[in-house]
């Protein structure tokens, strides 16, 4: 029997390697909303549809800190993409961190 892996996520974290707050203030807000059209299905349109951030790719905070996590599914699905954000985490000199998306936890699951 083979174990599915679970999704791997890597959080781009608003904070330089030598520990200054990365500027400006919404550099996660900007960098998701570059990456929107990357999502699962391919983008979305037409009447009735709005604007948002591809799920993934997602701004967030986390303890205070502005993050946006990228679900590795992005690199299957358009190697580009993922080198533009590695990239722009590389090149402004940003802290990532590589997780798992744990099952939740429901009672009888």
């Amino acid at each position: 029997m083979t174990v599915a892996q679970p999704p791997r996520e890597v959080f781009i974290q608003g904070v330089t390697l030598d520990g200054r707050t990365f500027r400006p203030s919404d550099w996660a807000e900007r960098l998701a909303g570059a990456m929107s059209s990357f999502r699962p299905g391919g983008v979305r349109g037409g009447i009735g549809a709005h604007i948002g951030y591809s799920p993934l790719c997602v701004p967030t905070v986390i303890n205070g800190v502005k993050c946006v996590i990228v679900n590795e599914e992005l690199k299957r699905l358009e190697p580009m993409a993922w080198d533009f954000v590695m990239n722009f985490a590389r090149d402004n000199n940003l802290q990532v961190a590589d997780a798992c998306l744990l099952p939740d936890n429901k009672p009888g699951a």
